[in-house]
């Protein structure tokens, strides 16, 4: 019996690369115990991007706000404010694009859309 995890080889005894999935390609090889195609929660996903957007969009204003009216004295000043006011709208942005990703694959998933 041959053992799966060595390496296969020509017949000049060369190894022969794998088969590569994408630009990466696997890293190890399968067990046989997980699925072939992973999934993702979906539902779980636009739930979580759905209520954590509008906060990071408000954290976003509130923080700019907050920014725009610190004076030079004030703690925290005005450069943590403005840091703390991009993170916010980083996040947000990445849970906007989320919530169009997850869209776009429950769509179809259920066939009704491209």
């Amino acid at each position: 019996m041959r053992d799966e995890r060595t390496e296969r080889t020509d017949e000049g005894g060369r190894p022969v690369p794998r088969a590569r999935s994408g630009a990466v390609g696997r890293r190890f090889p399968r067990t046989g115990t997980e699925p072939v195609t992973a999934r993702s929660p979906l539902r779980l996903r636009l739930l979580l991007a759905g209520v954590f957007l509008p906060l990071l969009l408000a954290g976003c204003v509130l923080f700019g706000v907050r920014a725009t009216d610190a004076g030079p004295d004030d703690s925290p000043g005005r450069g943590p404010l403005i840091f703390l006011s991009a993170v916010c709208a980083f996040l947000a942005l990445t849970a906007l694009l989320d919530l169009v990703v997850v869209r776009r694959r429950l769509r179809r998933e259920r066939g009704t859309g491209h």
